[in-house]
């Protein structure tokens, strides 16, 4: 609120109200002749809602004369039915200002529950924080869940990997077993063709003792033929008798003693090499039968190993589908508690956004209210001026209410925004041309902007 005093000759009155009816200028005259010849009528289609300016030095410039106007009564009836049409003026003056008060209570009550909900609104932070106090306890639940199957997935590849290398173990081995397999079948193939090179060879042999056994037999008939025939010619040229049947024994003894050991020797070397060659034969098929044995139990494991793999790769597929799983419902949670903290904050943002255009609109009504407070003082004062001058006192204005009502409307100024309005300083003269100052003052944070002035006559 500024309340500006200019005397540029007589005493005139301004007020700014900050906030009340901007961007409008409405101008009030007061004059010695609005008084005489229709002041009510000139200025009654002028009080729309800004104060009204008068000066006191024209009221006591404007005292009767003693001499008698003839258009005295016809002034006083004109200003009776002035009077009147001010006064029904002033009664609806009044039913708006009973409604202004009205508005204004209803606006207090609206500023009382907006203030409650911004005390039930300062809640929000400990709402948010209960309501996202068990999120957080599940995120953490779910870490903790993640961190378990993390630690269970670790030592199942731990476990994976050791029976991964007890398997390429026994993968290594079993291809050892089967390379030393392969050798001892190669060597059991080449006894098997040593047995058969032998049994050629004792074939061989056999027909060898055979061939000579016929052989023998035949030297032996041979010799006793011979030995016949010269028995036969012994006898028959020296007519003597020759033992030559124990000589021929003897060497048929020696023979056939000679021939049971040559065939015992070999039947023996051959029985030996035979028995030897079966011993090892039967020793390579025991070790093949354990191989073979081995081998199978191996292969078992193997599958078992296998089918344990294939579990724990079932396993370990069915924990990562867990942990991305609780990864995707934990960021889902996540979300939307992110989601729920952000529309409760846009909806606090929107309740102060609301109650601050409640309390601008009820800071405007104030304004409204107090500034048509000045304007019904004004009225007082004046319609007090006018019952002065009718009752033939003299006439004075005093301008007191309207300097209080002024300095509780500075009092009373809340709104920061910059706002813009225009002040009237009104001057005047005796003559029928008054000069009017316009004054416009742009103020912000109670500093002035800019300020201009200029005179019409009207």
């Amino acid at each position: 609120m500024n309340m500006n005093y200019h005397r540029p000759g007589s005493l005139s009155f301004s007020s700014r109200s900050q906030g009340s009816l901007p961007n409008r200028s409405s101008l009030y005259r007061a004059s010695p002749a609005s008084f005489q010849s229709g002041f009510f009528r000139g200025s009654s289609s002028a009080f729309p809602g800004s104060p009204f300016s008068s000066s006191p030095s024209l009221l006591l410039s404007s005292l009767p004369t003693l001499e008698i106007d003839p258009k005295l009564h016809q002034i006083r009836t004109e200003e009776k039915e002035q009077i009147k049409g001010l006064n029904n003026q002033f009664a609806s003056f009044i039913d708006k200002v009973r409604k202004l008060e009205q508005q204004n209570k209803v606006l207090e009550t609206q500023l009382k529950l907006l203030k409650g909900k911004d005390q039930y609104k300062s809640n929000v932070g400990r709402i948010m924080a209960a309501h996202s106090q068990p999120l957080k306890q599940q995120i953490d639940a779910l870490n903790q869940d993640k961190m378990k199957l993390q630690n269970e997935l670790d030592n199942t590849q731990a476990f994976l990997e050791e029976l991964k290398s007890r398997y390429e173990d026994e993968i290594n081995r079993r291809n050892q077993l089967e390379n030393e397999f392969v050798v001892t079948k190669k060597d059991l193939d080449d006894i098997y063709l040593q047995k058969v090179d032998i049994e050629s060879k004792v074939e061989g042999i056999s027909n060898e003792i055979k061939y000579l056994k016929q052989l023998f037999e035949e030297e032996i008939r041979e010799l006793q033929s011979q030995i016949q025939n010269s028995m036969v010619t012994l006898e028959m040229d020296n007519n003597r008798e020759l033992e030559m049947k124990h000589i021929i024994d003897e060497v048929k003894e020696q023979y056939k003693t000679m021939a049971a050991k040559s065939r015992e020797e070999a039947e023996q070397w051959y029985k030996n090499k035979f028995d030897d060659m079966a011993r090892q034969t039967q020793k390579h098929h025991e070790e093949l039968k354990g191989i073979k044995g081995q081998i199978a139990e191996l292969t078992r494991y193997a599958q078992r190993v296998n089918g344990e793999i294939e579990a724990l790769k079932n396993q370990r597929s069915n924990l990562e589908n867990a942990v991305a799983l609780a990864e995707e419902q934990g960021e889902e949670a996540v979300q939307s508690a992110k989601s729920t903290i952000q529309d409760l904050e846009d909806a606090l943002r929107r309740a102060k956004h609301d109650m601050a255009s409640k309390v601008r609109e009820y800071q405007e009504l104030m304004n409204i209210k107090l500034a048509l407070d000045i304007e019904i003082a004004t009225y007082r004062k004046l319609l007090e001026g006018e019952e002065n001058r009718m009752t033939g006192q003299a006439p004075s204005l005093q301008l007191s209410a309207i300097d209080k009502l002024a300095g509780h409307l500075m009092q009373k100024e809340m709104l920061p925004s910059p706002t813009r309005a225009t002040g009237t300083v009104l001057a005047s003269s005796s003559s029928l041309k008054r000069p009017l100052l316009i004054k416009t003052i742009e103020t912000k944070d109670g500093k002035v902007l800019s300020e201009a002035s200029h005179f019409t006559e009207k």
